[in-house]
């Protein structure tokens, strides 16, 4: 693994806050085409240099250089939506119709 690595983020211009992290130097070059078709346009949204112990919002800066250094790339997928909060959204919706 490098010390550091020169990392290009993009956002998905068809899925909202889905990113690829790619190396700056090689860009979208080694990223599947398949997945470039799901991905859509890629849209840069950062330049930095990262290193293992940077700190990133929802991923581990090691894992991701580990990634783009074996694969090409490392997709960061959108969180995953709690379905149990908008259940307990509509309990109370129809709780509140009930009362009345």
């Amino acid at each position: 693994m490098s010390d550091k690595l020169l990392c290009e983020i993009f956002k998905s211009s068809r899925k909202q806050e889905m990113y690829l992290y790619v190396d700056k130097r090689q860009g979208c070059e080694r990223v599947p085409e398949a997945l470039m078709e799901t991905f859509g346009k890629p849209i840069s949204v950062l330049t930095m240099i990262l290193t293992a112990d940077k700190k990133l919002a929802r991923v581990d800066a090691g894992e991701v250089i580990d990634a783009i250094e074996s694969q090409g790339f490392y997709l960061q997928m959108p969180p995953a939506k709690e379905d149990y909060l908008l259940d307990i959204h509509r309990a109370q919706l129809n709780a509140r119709d009930v009362e009345r």
